[in-house]
């Protein structure tokens, strides 16, 4: 990490009053990002009693930067994600979930004595208490398991009231094993409810991904065998989905957690951000567009009417908020799908899925406007494959982005600049009225002799 550079000024001039001011640039971070802070507008007055100073107006933080992070880094133009300094490519290639969530926390891969110490206690916290299993099945057979998930996680703080004691660093490690550990089993026990099957309780043989396709798909065999092209997709989509920078769902676990509430409680914050069909519930759109096709042969209608603009169909899973180029995850999700498609075979539905991909990679419209298949477009056809349900996919997400969750959470806490969140607003409504009373149309009584004061 390169050093803070304060160099240079951002000059302004005030037509109001003639004044000027000077707000320090900073050059912070490998990648040099430079910024001024919001605080220096405050200067800029035009001199009234009381006033408080310029505001910068930033409607969903398009371009202001809530947090310094050494996390994740993404150049959106050149399709670049990095955990830690490490390309996300190398660590889907090489690494494990566990030891990318440890990366993560830690800021450094795991070493095989940390690795293996790291594992154990994850693995040692997988079961949940009977209670909470208890709690779950009060939930219907049609409850969203997303619903499901957020309410289970919050209810893990009721379970463990030491989580509050966020500055005991024996806390904190203990409950970041415990979400790491318990949120697979959380999600499998939904999957089951909603299955009306029975739960399948963790089998602590199994490593992280296995024990959860185990709990999710076991039925009358002795002994769960994960087929090995699943185990090593559910693996490579998991370290895709562990961190994202300042997300929507991270956003809100920092917001959340910025109150010094318990992990559990910012946690699952962060899963009901996730539940919005523009954030985690992404994929599951992909399958719902495909679905509204329903045949290879009207996706050129389809097409054409995304191009219309005219109030037409939306083409999910193209394009990204952040990557201007390619997503650099969906280089590798593509290959994953390849190999998956290879071993269930393709049907009428990845028919279109793929004409979909062919037509919107040569297709000029949408190659001028970048919209090239994010990492979205392919998950959800993996999973698809893997006979997930569609309303399942979100919860798998919040598995995976648990990780980083619990290490953004981790980082905002130990940020000595970071306060409670609370932006500012720019207030637009009335300015001040009497009250009227509705039904006479008449000032109250105590009203009135406080006017006549």
């Amino acid at each position: 990490m390169s050093d803070t550079n304060v160099g240079g000024t951002l000059e302004l001039r005030d037509s109001r009053t003639g004044s000027a001011y000077a707000a320090p640039i900073t050059t912070e971070g490998p990648e040099g990002d430079t910024y001024i802070r919001a605080g220096d507008l405050k200067q800029v007055k035009r001199g009234e009693p009381g006033e408080f100073g310029l505001l910068s107006y930033d409607p969903a933080f398009m371009n202001t930067a809530s947090c310094k992070s050494a996390i994740t880094f993404i150049d959106g133009d050149k399709g670049i994600l990095r955990y830690r300094g490490y390309p996300i490519e190398q660590l889907a290639e090489s690494a494990t979930f566990l030891e990318v969530a440890y990366l993560l926390r830690h800021g450094e891969l795991p070493t095989q004595a940390e690795y293996d110490v790291w594992v154990h206690d994850i693995t040692f916290h997988t079961y949940v208490h009977e209670n909470i299993r208890k709690f779950l099945e009060g939930f219907r057979y049609d409850a969203h398991p997303m619903s499901m998930l957020c309410s289970s996680v919050a209810a893990l703080s009721s379970f463990y009231p030491n989580a509050h004691n966020i500055f005991d660093p024996k806390e904190r490690y203990v409950s970041v094993i415990r979400l790491l550990a318990k949120l697979p089993t959380l999600a499998a026990f939904a999957y089951r409810h909603v299955k009306g099957l029975p739960t399948i309780y963790p089998d602590n043989q199994l490593n992280y991904g296995e024990n959860f396709l185990s709990m999710v798909a076991r039925m009358s065999e002795p002994k769960y065998e994960a087929n090995p092209v699943f185990s090593r997709a559910l693996e490579v989509l998991f370290i895709l989905h562990a961190d994202h920078e300042q997300n929507c769902s991270t956003n809100a676990v920092r917001a959340v957690g910025s109150s010094h509430v318990d992990p559990f409680s910012a946690v699952s914050a962060g899963i009901a951000a996730l539940f919005g069909p523009l954030h985690g519930g992404a994929n599951e759109q992909v399958l719902r567009m495909i679905k509204d096709i329903e045949h290879p042969k009207n996706v050129p209608a389809f097409i054409e009417s995304v191009k219309s603009g005219k109030g037409g169909p939306k083409l999910m899973g193209f394009g990204h908020r952040v990557y201007k180029n390619y997503d650099p995850r969906a280089r590798i999700v593509k290959k994953l799908a390849d190999q998956v498609f290879a071993q269930i075979g393709i049907d009428k539905d990845l028919e279109i899925a793929l004409e979909l991909e062919r037509i919107a990679l040569s297709d000029e419209y949408f190659i001028a406007r970048k919209l090239y298949p994010n990492v979205d477009f392919y998950t959800g056809l993996i999973y698809r494959s893997m006979a997930f349900p569609t309303d399942f996919f979100t919860v798998l997400f919040a598995v995976a982005r648990t990780a980083g969750w619990l290490a953004q959470w981790e980082e905002m806490l130990d940020d000595k600049e970071q306060k409670i969140a609370r932006p500012r607003q720019i207030y637009v409504g009335h300015g001040e009225r009497q009250y009227v009373d509705p039904l006479t149309n008449k000032f109250p009584r105590a009203h009135k002799d406080v006017l006549r004061k």
